[in-house]
């Protein structure tokens, strides 16, 4: 990867060709997508200057080569935290209740991306929901900026409202989250379950040492020129108009961004290959949380005993914690499961694994690029949130038909082994079932149609060329 420790000074655009810097969150599900809108943009010749950390940058997948000229890798150093470990750059590097002091540490960066935008003069800035100083800086500049939210559209006018025309947000209670919020002018069930405000509600008020983050996700919106969104209209078309009005923003869907194959072809690919190949076509049940979930003991015995009272064939990507914290399968399970069952301990290659005949569904922590993937081949899923923004996407996601949630207890969060395996059963085999499978199926046009989601760049490309310099 071609990256600068300086700040560089790119050159001035005479044409229509933009030079557009971007600065996603340090965690890699809002890493990922930027990176996908950056190549997908300078493979239309613009140039991107993709800002974050050097370790950050080192671990982001490598880029064709036709666009290493177009995408300028900018490593800023964190600055120094006595509170983090070292090495920890991105929230994938840290346990859940220490993200906090990743954001402060993130807050520091303002001299420097001061600095950076001074020295290179972008067109455009992109920017995430985290650095809420950033707006200020960035009209003094005079650059214009678009917030890239990488929610989902429903996500984002749940969290509230920065125009005056809309009702005030007057939550205070763990229970107020737990409903439809009152600008919402239609029926919907996108709203937090109570464990799930109870798990994030020192993020939802912040404290003494932090903002919460849902002051830094209005104030970044409510500083923006454009909010960009990861979505198209066909998929939720009355959520991105709504969250224009609540904002009083133009808002410009850049489409589904669904992750670009690796088409490496290695050993470890090869073994899985060889095994979801002797299982039965759509029988396969996949099971992985992302980069960051990670269930606690409870919930991966649970977990575990479903699976294995499901009868079907199944493949786990467990990622658990280490040390002390360490949670463990049930004792003996590897070895009842062995030949139709498979857990994997380290990354694999999920677009693989979705394309292939054998999947039947995909146990997900509902996280929107997770989604994207498995639609984007037509895979229907069985829901268990985990945190941030999952459970406000597995509402929309249940009201779509696009998956089911796997039913546990609103107080405490809390499921059963049998619940797991009646859910996955269901949506794998059953007639009450056959919404989801035939939904998965419907949407895979749609996820799947990279000519259409390319459209939704070209547009978003336009607007910025038309506002160019308007700030």
């Amino acid at each position: 990867m071609e990256s600068v420790t300086v700040h560089p000074t790119m050159p001035s655009n005479k044409d229509n060709n933009l030079h557009i810097a971007m600065f996603p969150w340090l965690a890699f599900g809002h890493m990922i997508p930027y990176l996908e809108l950056a190549k997908l943009i300078a493979g239309k010749g613009h140039q991107i200057s993709f800002i974050s950390t050097p370790r950050n940058i080192d671990r982001l997948p490598a880029l064709p080569p036709k666009l290493s000229t177009l995408i300028t890798f900018v490593k800023l150093p964190l600055p120094e935290n006595p509170n983090l470990p070292e090495g920890a750059e991105a929230t994938s590097d840290l346990p859940e209740d220490q993200v906090a002091h990743l954001k402060i540490a993130y807050d520091s960066f303002k001299e420097p991306i001061t600095q950076f935008l001074k020295s290179s003069n972008p067109d455009w800035l992109l920017y995430d929901f985290a650095p809420y100083w950033l707006p200020e800086i960035t009209r003094n500049l005079g650059i214009p900026t678009a917030f890239f939210s990488i929610f989902l559209a429903a996500c984002a006018v749940f969290l509230g409202s920065t125009s005056s025309e809309v009702p005030s947000d007057d939550r205070k209670l763990p229970d107020d989250y737990t409903v439809s919020p009152k600008w919402v002018p239609f029926p919907a069930t996108v709203a937090f379950r109570l464990f799930e405000v109870l798990r994030l509600y020192k993020r939802i008020t912040g404290d003494e040492a932090n903002v919460s983050d849902i002051y830094r996700f209005m104030e970044t919106a409510r500083g923006c020129d454009v909010i960009a969104v990861r979505s198209c209209a066909e998929f939720e078309p009355e959520w991105l108009n709504l969250l224009g009005v609540v904002h009083g923003k133009p808002v410009v869907p850049v489409g589904l961004l669904s992750t670009t194959a690796n088409n490496e072809e290695n050993d470890t690919w090869w073994s899985i290959k060889d095994w979801l190949d002797r299982q039965s076509k759509n029988r396969v049940v996949y099971v992985a949380f992302g980069t960051e979930a990670m269930p606690s003991q409870e919930e991966v015995t649970e977990i575990a005993l479903g699976l294995e009272k499901s009868g079907l064939p199944f493949f786990w990507v467990l990622r658990t914690k280490h040390g002390k914290d360490a949670v463990k399968l049930p004792e003996g399970f590897e070895e009842r499961n062995e030949g139709r069952a498979v857990v994997c301990r380290s990354w694999v290659p999920q677009l693989k694994i979705l394309a292939h005949d054998s999947l039947g569904v995909f146990l997900s922590h509902s996280g929107w690029s997770s989604v994207v993937e498995a639609l984007t081949f037509g895979r229907p899923l069985v829901l268990l949130p985990m945190s941030n923004d999952q459970g406000l996407n597995a509402r929309y996601f249940g009201e779509k038909k696009v998956g089911y949630e796997l039913p546990r207890d609103e107080q405490d969060g809390l499921f059963t082994s049998e619940a797991v395996a009646e859910s996955l059963r269901m949506v794998i085999e059953k007639e009450e079932g056959r919404v989801y499978r035939e939904k998965a199926k419907e949407l895979k046009a749609l996820f799947g149609d990279r000519k259409r989601q390319n459209m939704y760049v070209d547009k978003f490309l336009e607007y910025l060329t038309t506002h160019k310099g308007c700030r």
